[in-house]
């Protein structure tokens, strides 16, 4: 029995747990002080800079403050800076914090705070890379006050320190930035609204955040990462719950309060329960993608790639993910969200038709000789096990020899970062997701870029890409924007930078007696109550 019709037939039995037809684990009355979020995945490690998973973001967004934030328009906003000036050749920029702003120790955020955090963000962070790459100097001018010095104009400053996706500028005290940027940090003092408790931290159980009473708001209205982070709660506690029919029932029960992602099968029933409100959780959606290592055979073979991408059919994925409502999922001929004033399908034609047969063609002209494919999937994400079923069977249907392993999404996030042989530790490929919000455009989207060493995991490395990359940064109007975004997606799918597996939205669920809960590409928890 496949895993959705196993949940058409355990829906009515989850649910039962409500009512006592399930054991459900033991979890205390709610106080109205605490808020219950059921997230995405298990919280296995974090570090914000070092690793790029959503669920660590979402985390860190309520730890740690960043200089900007993006609001819902997309634009960057002052956050932990009180202004800025940038001369007007464009190659210095003077940034002053906001005063009285302290970290969850009580020391206060300092400038050496700042320099260190940005130095440790701009090793991991592909607009980070490039501000490296024309940089003069990066010092502290005085306790709140900064300079940066480049060679060259770099007209998107602001929105590489405000940015939502991963790695987020996050400011940590000096002392915890110096950590290499490619070894975890082993302390989580913050700058942001919430302290993490790390004593009460059971990766695979819970985690705990709760308010801090020295955190310094804006006045402005919360938008987004942007404006005002006001805490209505004393504690968010993060309650891990892989299990969907079980986080179903918890939140129908009131044991839990918010659940970030519910699956797109047990929502008619929530949508039914007089105590739930159901919406999309973002309605920008998701890119879905698996990620094929260009390092090791046999994904370092570009026909190999191709063959892949031609026996794909996008709409296997979508209705593994999100079911039969159409209405949650579209065709994604390439790599950019849909909707959006830059999307673009340019090139995209080979993933608009599956052809299993051009695809076998394709693998023995490049010489496949039965070499293992190590498919590392997530079992406790639903979205990476349907994903990852269905590339087994892909792979299978043109004669390539799968090693599936079946594990969780915290050893993906580590096992992904490994450059040793796939037989040897490593991997051939993995699957996950983007946000929609963080593929608009090529500045926010680390998983299109295809710089070699320096790219996202796969490490593919197409100067084609880059260029147009480096043509959209320096588009003078829309018009050479959207032309360079074009050659830019006929160059990734060319290429098979990745594979989109489509376009999805997700939905979220929370108690009716909870107030303040917003869409977006994260969960906000400013502003959020609960009566």
């Amino acid at each position: 029995m496949d895993r959705r019709t196993f949940l058409k037939s355990a829906t009515g039995a989850g649910m039962a747990a409500a009512t006592g037809g399930l054991a459900m684990p033991a979890l205390a009355q709610s106080p109205s002080k605490t808020l219950r979020f059921v997230p995405q995945a298990n919280l296995a490690n974090f570090d914000p800079i070092w690793g790029t998973q959503y669920v660590v973001r979402n985390a860190a967004a309520l730890v740690w403050d960043t200089l900007y934030g993006i609001d819902s328009k997309f634009q960057p906003q002052r956050q932990m800076v009180e202004s800025e000036e940038v001369s007007s050749d464009g190659l210095n920029w003077t940034f002053k914090l906001r005063s009285g702003l302290k970290f969850h120790d009580g020391t206060s955020v300092t400038s050496k705070d700042v320099v260190a955090s940005l130095v440790r963000w701009s090793a991991r962070d592909p607009m980070g890379l490039m501000l490296r790459a024309i940089q003069v100097e990066l010092a502290p001018v005085d306790e709140l006050t900064w300079k940066w010095s480049l060679k060259q104009p770099f007209p998107k400053m602001l929105l590489a320190l405000a940015k939502n996706n991963a790695p987020c500028s996050f400011v940590m005290p000096e002392r915890i930035a110096r950590t290499d940027p490619f070894t975890q940090i082993t302390e989580y003092i913050g700058s942001g609204p919430m302290k993490f408790l790390r004593s009460d931290w059971v990766p695979g159980a819970k985690a705990v955040f709760e308010k801090f009473a020295d955190y310094k708001p804006r006045s402005e209205k919360a938008d987004w990462l942007a404006g005002g982070k006001n805490i209505l709660v004393d504690r968010v506690e993060w309650v891990i719950m892989p299990d969907a029919a079980t986080a179903a029932a918890a939140l129908q029960n009131g044991e839990v309060d918010w659940w970030e992602t519910p699956l797109a099968d047990l929502v008619p029933v929530l949508k039914g329960h007089k105590d739930i409100n159901v919406d999309i959780g973002d309605p920008l959606g998701n890119v879905g993608a698996f990620r094929m290592n260009h390092l090791f055979p046999p994904f370092n073979n570009l026909k190999v790639r191709q063959a892949v991408l031609t026996a794909l059919n996008q709409e296997d994925y979508m209705r593994a993910v999100v079911g039969d409502d159409e209405k949650l999922w579209k065709p994604l001929p390439g790599f950019f969200t849909p909707g959006t004033p830059l999307y673009t399908e340019e090139g995209g034609d080979i993933l608009k038709k599956r052809n299993v047969a051009e695809a076998k063609k394709l693998l023995a002209e490049a010489g496949y000789k039965g070499e293992p494919v190590v498919c590392v999937v997530a079992q406790d994400m639903a979205a990476t096990k349907s994903m990852g079923d269905v590339t087994a069977a892909l792979l299978k249907s043109i004669g390539m020899n799968v090693d599936f392993v079946a594990t969780d999404w915290g050893t993906v996030g580590s096992r992904r970062a490994q450059k040793t042989p796939p037989g040897q530790g490593g991997w051939s490929m993995f699957h996950t997701w983007h946000a929609g919000a963080d593929c608009i455009n090529p500045a926010a989207y680390t998983a299109i870029r295809a710089n070699g060493d320096k790219a996202w995991f796969g490490w593919p490395d197409v100067p084609a890409v880059e260029t147009e990359v480096t043509n959209w940064f320096n588009a003078k109007d829309l018009a050479e924007e959207k032309a360079a975004m074009a050659r830019l997606n006929k160059a990734a799918v060319e290429n098979v930078v990745f594979a989109p597996t489509g376009f999805y939205l997700g939905y979220q669920a929370w108690r009716k007696n909870v107030t303040g809960v917003v869409s977006g590409p994260l969960p906000f928890f400013w502003d959020v109550g609960k009566a």
